[in-house]
């Protein structure tokens, strides 16, 4: 078993884009907006306009996920919540749109049959108000647990589908191997110290995601890309 643990941790430490090294929120909003450009263009693969245009909010986030016999996964990112009130994106001639970022993490562990490594990008749609509520929570969002998830509908599927499903679609595009099956629980955390860095003040995410907190003009590129879907 030792030996089994010493070797993920090793192969998390060997990957050159661990997300480990993400650690300031800017990271995480650069990162963001590549994630999205990438779903973007990627058509067969992409989040409908339907999906996206009733969204409530969105978790966009790096995890690496590595394992031999034992697993583990770890990533860093944000959410965004739409927002018909509060601060006004006036750069962008709109008086409703996008809150400031928050900052999230995500971990978690697992038993089976696990070989490899790899690297996946998440969003995932908030598709109510109360999944928006419950990353405003300063504490932890259980995964399947306080809120259902289901795979997103995508293409064209995604126009008849009717009302969402589950609180929360997830889109993801994985880079690397990973072979086997594993049964892992999954929370997000916020990271109150990246806000603070970020904001240059003590913020909660509730301040951030209802649109009481004005983001630094270096999130104007994220609040763009947004836009665009």
């Amino acid at each position: 078993m030792q030996r089994a643990l010493g070797m993920l941790v090793c192969a998390l430490l060997l990957i050159p884009d661990a997300v480990a090294a993400q650690t300031k929120l800017q990271d995480n909003v650069d990162q963001a907006v590549t994630i999205l450009e990438r779903f973007r263009e990627t058509s067969e693969q992409s989040i409908p306009a339907a999906v996206m245009r009733d969204a409530k909010g969105l978790a966009i986030l790096t995890v690496l996920k590595a394992g031999l016999l034992f697993s583990g996964q770890g990533g860093l990112g944000l959410v965004v919540a739409r927002r018909t009130s509060g601060w006004l994106n006036i750069a962008y001639g709109r008086a409703a749109g996008w809150s400031g970022p928050s900052a999230i993490a995500t971990g978690g562990a697992g038993f089976g049959f696990q070989v490899g490594a790899e690297v996946t990008d998440y969003v995932m749609v908030l598709n109510t108000d109360d999944a928006v509520k419950a990353f405003s929570r300063d504490g932890n969002v259980a995964l399947g647990g306080d809120l259902s998830v289901a795979a997103g509908p995508v293409g064209r599927a995604a126009s008849a589908a009717g009302p969402p499903t589950a609180a929360i679609y997830s889109y993801s595009r994985s880079k690397g191997l990973f072979a086997g099956f594993s049964v892992t629980g999954t929370v997000i955390v916020t990271r109150n110290g990246a806000n603070a860095k970020y904001y240059g003040r003590n913020v909660t995410p509730a301040e951030i995601l209802s649109g009481r907190v004005k983001p630094p003009p270096s999130a104007e590129r994220l609040d763009y890309e947004l836009a665009k879907f």
